[in-house]
């Protein structure tokens, strides 16, 4: 399985504190199949969730480093769980925050929780333009989602793709969410998992998690959506 979204980076956002619970929470999920992990630390702009992209990469280069030589057997690649902003193609061509692929321009997105939706077509409809594919994090934990599911259908329809939570499947992020993720699985509109793992966790909620999600997909495409998608944005 490739996890597509994650706050183990030490020290940057409000995920990891250092580079030893970064290795505990790797060897945990590498306990429970996972192969290779996007790092992506917040990035909000003007705020202490900022940290620049080349900082970032020389954590996760000594991460990767240490994480080997324990053993742990996790290719890490860098990107950014980047919060809505108007100027974010500026950040990437200043080389503030990193997409999840450069090549293939795939951008990881939040919105704010309880912020109302439409306000954020215009950007979305600009990036999309520019050539870049919008993989919106977590829509299921989104207020707006959550009240009026044919956001999701609008924005499924506008090309965005979807990253949904694991831990959605199982309660970890309340009713709501786990009601709106599992409508998302039922219509089979996700592109990919992600743990969204901050600090030490239960990681056997991973397996929990993909147990109820084989309710939804057949074993072809539950490998799709766990490996396969998040494969191709690399």
């Amino acid at each position: 399985m490739i996890d597509t979204h994650s706050h183990i980076l030490p020290g940057i956002d409000d995920g990891s504190k250092s580079i030893e619970e970064s290795l505990d929470i790797l060897r945990g999920l590498s306990e429970q199949g996972i192969s290779e992990l996007f790092c992506t630390p917040h990035y909000i702009n003007e705020s202490k969730h900022s940290s620049p992209r080349k900082a970032n990469e020389k954590i996760l280069a000594e991460l990767q480093e240490k994480a080997t030589k324990q053993g742990i057997k996790i290719k890490l690649h860098l990107g950014n769980e980047i919060y809505i902003d108007r100027d974010i193609l500026k950040f990437i061509r200043a080389k503030k925050l990193a997409p999840l692929s450069d090549r293939k321009k795939y951008l990881l997105i939040e919105l704010p929780m309880s912020g109302k939706y439409p306000q954020y077509e215009d950007i979305f409809r600009y990036i999309q333009q520019k050539g870049w594919t919008i993989i919106l994090a977590h829509p299921e934990r989104y207020h707006s989602t959550q009240k009026d599911y044919s956001i999701i259908e609008k924005l499924h329809e506008s090309g965005i793709l979807f990253q949904c939570n694991l831990g959605s499947f199982v309660g970890q992020y309340g009713r709501h969410a786990k009601k709106t993720v599992q409508k998302i699985a039922k219509e089979q509109l996700i592109f990919c998992l992600g743990t969204d793992i901050h600090h030490r966790s239960n990681y056997n909620e991973i397996s929990k998690a993909i147990k109820k999600l084989q309710k939804y997909y057949d074993e072809k495409s539950l490998d799709r959506i766990l490996t396969k998608n998040a494969h191709s944005i690399l």
